[in-house]
């Protein structure tokens, strides 16, 4: 159904397919001057109406298990990559199945599954740990003391490489490519005696590469000087930059309610639609929002919690208008296509957000739309 922005039923995320692709280009230009393949995370983007746009130019996808993995080979990506942090009986003959790569997090994990893994057609790697990141909190910060994720140099066991394609390590989240710099320099370091032995590395992800102001010629010399020295593949696979400002959650004003200080309760949760303004944490932008505006507001979910107010986690919930919002308006929350679907929950009930797609004449097609059963399914 095409409709214009204004007639779409709230809760939406909606992807506009120019930023889209002007994403998917900028990333295909990476790959195409760097000769790095360039993955989509999956964990990151999972967009399903526009995966035919991104599997048709990224060359492949970067799966977190077995459900990823299927997602991958359902939405037709040339490669499938797949990692976790363990992988289970039930899953590992699947995954070996129907993965291009596949990346044990640990010796233990790489023994138990090593024949399955030669006599498949996968190619093997392991991830490791740099010891070095750049990450804005030790939420999404993979080298963090204590952290599960990798192989440090310590533990790793040079004398079981038999039958290890290719090394990978991840360390950045919403970082530049001097922060790779500086993380490729750690890995050199640690693993460079065993790197000539290798057919490929993964750069992992956290490449804010469409965000205005990377370096990108930076990183295409990183990664064409590493590929050179140490004659292997180099993969990368970001996920927030496939997705990074193409997109919007729309939530209509239910109620206002004024305790000191008005606030908008919204057909939205930021505790279920945006959960990583909280986990991050950050304030999403609004559209429309004036920084001397007369007019201010919080706005809340409708649900029970009480803290499912955004932007309250970042410490910034109030948001400034010229002219007054009403009940019965739209509001529009941006660049919240990325780590949203992904993991948003039916928490209280609350309506899932439905999905759509812009097109470049602003006419607006919900792909998909949810309710009751997908509540009941996971309860």
């Amino acid at each position: 159904m095409n409709m214009k922005l204004q007639d779409i039923k709230t809760p939406a995320y909606v992807c506009q397919k120019s930023k889209l692709e002007s994403n998917l280009n900028l990333l295909h230009y990476v790959a195409k001057e760097s000769g790095a393949k360039v993955l989509c995370a999956l964990k990151g983007f999972a967009f399903s109406p526009g995966m035919p746009l991104v599997s048709s130019i990224l060359d492949g996808a970067t799966c977190s298990g077995l459900i990823e993995a299927k997602y991958a080979k359902e939405h037709g990506f040339k490669e499938i990559h797949t990692y976790s942090p363990a992988f289970s009986d039930d899953d590992i003959d699947e995954v070996l199945a129907i993965s291009h790569h596949v990346v044990f997090n640990s010796f233990a994990q790489w023994k138990r599954f090593a024949t399955k893994a030669k006599n498949s057609s996968a190619s093997i790697g392991l991830r490791v740990n740099p010891n070095v990141s750049a990450s804005p909190t030790d939420m999404y910060n993979p080298c963090a003391k204590y952290s599960r994720l990798g192989i440090t140099k310590q533990n790793f066991e040079f004398d079981f490489l038999d039958g290890i394609d290719g090394l990978h390590f991840h360390a950045l989240c919403e970082e530049s490519a001097w922060s790779l710099k500086i993380v490729l320099e750690a890995f050199e370091e640690q693993f460079g005696d065993i790197l000539p032995h290798m057919k490929w590395v993964n750069f992992g992800g956290g490449h804010h590469i469409t965000k205005s102001g990377y370096d990108v010629d930076l990183l295409i010399l990183l990664i064409k000087n590493f590929s050179q020295k140490y004659g292997v593949e180099v993969y990368i696979e970001p996920g927030e930059a496939v997705g990074w400002e193409c997109g919007f959650l729309i939530a209509s004003v239910l109620d206002i309610v004024d305790n000191e200080q008005k606030t908008c309760i919204i057909d939205a949760s930021a505790e279920c639609h945006m959960p990583d303004t909280i986990l991050m944490p950050y304030r999403p932008k609004m559209r429309g929002e004036s920084q001397n505006g007369k007019f201010s507001y919080r706005f809340g979910g409708a649900t029970c919690l009480a803290g499912d107010i955004v932007g309250a986690e970042a410490g910034d919930p109030i948001y400034s208008f010229d002219n007054p919002i009403n009940i019965g308006d739209k509001v529009i929350f941006e660049d919240q296509i990325h780590y949203t679907i992904v993991k948003n929950t039916t928490f209280n009930g609350i309506k899932l957000p439905s999905l759509a797609m812009m097109d470049n004449d602003g006419k607006v097609t919900v792909c998909r739309e949810f309710g009751y059963d997908d509540y009941a399914k996971r309860n």
